[in-house]
């Protein structure tokens, strides 16, 4: 197993960003999502030509935190990621996106969740 973390620093409040990134069933600021379905803990995304079933593990309201796996589609041993937001004052936020998976994806896990969490960055700081 390999562990990786993204992380960046965006100016806008914790509480706006963990709004748009705890709705599990909206990943319009993942950027490369061509679609993404909720049913119950299960969201299943579409993207370049993948369709990946992610099942919600643990939501943390109090602390900003959501884990979550990967469960289908793809062909993966273990994956489990965990996005994380922390106020750096009250207009400042420290974004962490772990993930925790088999050694061959840790590179490109980690690459796709930088990816995001800069596009996160573009949309809320525009």
């Amino acid at each position: 197993m390999g562990e990786a973390r993204a992380e960046a620093m965006i100016e806008a409040p914790a509480d706006e960003i963990w709004k748009r990134v705890s709705d599990f069933g909206d990943l319009s600021w993942m950027g490369g999502v061509d679609s993404c379905t909720l049913e119950g803990d299960d969201r299943t995304i579409n993207m370049s030509g993948l369709e990946i079933v992610e099942r919600r593990l643990r939501y943390d309201d109090a602390n900003r935190s959501l884990t979550y796996g990967i469960v289908g589609g793809v062909t993966v041993g273990h994956h489990q990621a965990t996005i994380t937001v922390t106020p750096k004052g009250d207009t400042s936020s420290h974004v962490t996106y772990d993930v925790d998976t088999d050694d061959a994806m840790v590179d490109m896990m980690k690459s796709v969740y930088q990816g995001a969490l800069d596009n996160l960055k573009s949309q809320l700081e525009g």
